[in-house]
């Protein structure tokens, strides 16, 4: 079973959870997602722990699946995959 992360904008969290359900019961993935959803922002402590997080999240992966929905990939997200591609993780793109 591949372990695939999922990276993304917060703004497609609903849609990250939606691709999660289908890579775990159509194409035998164990994925992990970001932790997101909440009512309210986190501080930049916690921004940066999450962060951090995220980070071990793509170490223990095979696979990152970058969702690039309209073609965006945010800062951070170009930073996870710079950091996934050094890590010679395979990159899965949600849009091409």
């Amino acid at each position: 079973m591949k372990v695939v992360t999922l990276c993304g904008s917060m703004r497609f969290f609903k849609e990250m959870q939606e691709i999660a359900i289908e890579l775990e019961t159509k194409h035998d993935c164990c994925a992990i997602t970001p932790v997101g959803g909440a009512n309210t922002e986190p501080d930049s402590a916690a921004i940066e722990k999450l962060s951090k997080a995220h980070y071990k999240k793509i170490d223990i992966a095979d696979a990152v699946y970058i969702v690039n929905t309209g073609g965006y990939i945010g800062r951070s997200v170009s930073e996870e995959l710079r950091y996934a591609q050094r890590h010679d993780k395979e990159i899965i793109y949600h849009e091409a």
